[in-house]
């Protein structure tokens, strides 16, 4: 009687243990199943972004082959629709879309050929450096060159502004304010206001000096006196692909000569190659 009690006995722990043993394996099996589900998603996820970032991008060069907006446009299964507009043009501030380093150049259109804002205002803010940039050796002074044309004649005006003092002072540079100036919603940390040509304003372009290892943005605001001309031409481009859409802005400044031509200005003889 006992043999066969613990005969039972034996005969239900063996179903007990082997219930237990199918639970471990069912968890282990759907954990392999909900980490295959998961990759796969986080893959196809992964596939239509990156076919989405791909037709932004071809969005972006129809744009700067054909001059002008596409309208919705399909490439393969993927969808864009780019469009382009003048860059700054009839605004009263511009902040200049590609951070700086020492000798690096920004340009600033006043005025262009054909187009009908054109800034005649006296004077100009200058505003650079990111928000709380230390003064020290490092922080960046600013060198505005002018162009204007006079009587029929191009000239050049130049003004250096630097906010560290004793730097500024020791190379006869004009002294900079150290303190927030925001434009466009960005604030800089460093400005300095200058008077401009009465006639035949052109451009400027506005040289970094100092910063060798960090890159700092630069902007001008014309303070509400006046209207500037495009600074270039701005592309957005949206691409979708599937649930997937990504947004690509672009910024194509107007050509200028290499900053090597600004010397030549300045020389008494011509450049010879």
């Amino acid at each position: 009687m006992t043999n066969i009690v613990n005969s039972k006995n034996q005969k239900g722990q063996a179903v007990l243990i082997i219930l237990l043993s199918l639970s471990v394996v069912l968890i282990i099996v759907l954990f392999i199943m909900s980490r295959s589900v998961t990759d796969i998603s986080l893959s196809t996820k992964d596939e239509n972004a990156l076919r989405a970032f791909s037709a932004a991008e071809a969005g972006v060069e129809r744009v700067l082959i054909t001059g002008s907006g596409t309208g919705q446009l399909s490439i393969g299964d993927a969808l864009f629709n780019a469009s382009v507009t003048g860059f700054a043009e009839g605004a009263t501030e511009v902040v200049y879309p590609i951070s700086l380093k020492s000798g690096e150049n920004a340009t600033f259109w006043f005025s262009r050929l054909g187009e009908t804002n054109v800034y005649t205002a006296p004077t100009v803010k200058y505003c650079w450096g990111d928000k709380n940039t230390t003064v020290d050796g490092l922080a960046p002074a600013l060198e505005i060159t002018t162009y204007y044309l006079e009587a029929g004649v191009y000239k050049v005006a130049r003004a250096t502004l630097d906010p560290n003092s004793s730097r500024a002072s020791s190379n006869n540079f004009s002294a900079a304010t150290n303190g927030t100036c925001t434009i466009d919603g960005q604030e800089f940390q460093f400005y300095s206001t200058i008077g401009l040509p009465s006639t035949g304003l052109q451009y400027a372009t506005a040289k970094m000096l100092y910063n060798t290892t960090t890159a700092h943005k630069v902007a001008i605001d014309g303070n509400g006196l006046g209207f500037f001309p495009s600074q270039g031409q701005k592309i957005i481009s949206d691409g979708s692909y599937g649930d997937a859409n990504r947004k690509l802005e672009v910024f194509q400044l107007h050509p200028i000569a290499p900053p090597v031509f600004a010397n030549a200005i300045f020389s008494a003889t011509g450049i010879t190659k």
